[in-house]
């Protein structure tokens, strides 16, 4: 995983999800449920502007399914 992705923004996610044609379904608390066709990604949004554990960012990374290619193209990184 790129360490740029030390530094990534729950809302940086959240635009980076819809840019790549994922949907929104539900929220629960402060945790927003996204969806494409089988991929259902999980984001915390406790705060748009805080910054996501590396953890957190390498299982949303998983569950969508992103390549690094695809981090670049939604940049998400350099």
């Amino acid at each position: 995983m790129s360490p740029q992705l030390r530094n990534v923004r729950a809302r940086q996610i959240v635009t980076a999800l819809e840019r790549d044609g994922f949907q929104r379904t539900h929220q629960t608390g402060s945790h927003t449920t996204y969806r494409r066709g089988d991929r259902k990604v999980m984001v915390p949004v406790h705060s748009p502007g805080a910054t996501i554990p590396v953890g957190t960012i390498a299982r949303i990374v998983a569950d969508a399914g992103w390549t690094d290619d695809d981090l670049r193209r939604l940049r998400l990184v350099k």
